[in-house]
């Protein structure tokens, strides 16, 4: 539902910002580096919007890509962490039940 929202919000921005393109018919003058150009105002900000919101999500996605696989990491020494101490449970358990034995075995021979 999150993304859901999240998502609606985006398509929302960029309907808005072509809304103000349409309304504004001029053609600005973009400097490269080496050449020139001149685009009419809606398609640079399509433009402009659409390659900050790529940029954006893949920042997000590395992040949450880094994020999961820490997570995984943390679950797996999680497992390994309960595996040794039932191992550890166990191995007490049955040293308690050998010293119960011995002792009561003492107790008889005494």
């Amino acid at each position: 539902m999150k993304s859901f929202i999240i998502a609606f919000f985006v398509a929302a921005f960029f309907i808005l910002a072509l809304i103000f393109g349409a309304r504004n018919e001029q053609v600005v003058t973009i400097s490269y580096f080496v050449a020139q150009g001149e685009f009419r105002l809606p398609v640079v900000l399509a433009t402009v919007f659409l390659g900050g919101f790529l940029v954006s999500w893949i920042f997000a996605m590395y992040h949450i890509a880094g994020l999961k696989l820490a997570l995984r990491r943390t679950k797996k020494k999680l497992a390994l962490a309960e595996a040794k101490l039932d191992d550890t449970a166990v191995t007490d358990e049955s040293t308690k039940a050998l010293m119960t034995k011995q002792s009561n075995d003492k107790e008889v021979d005494a």
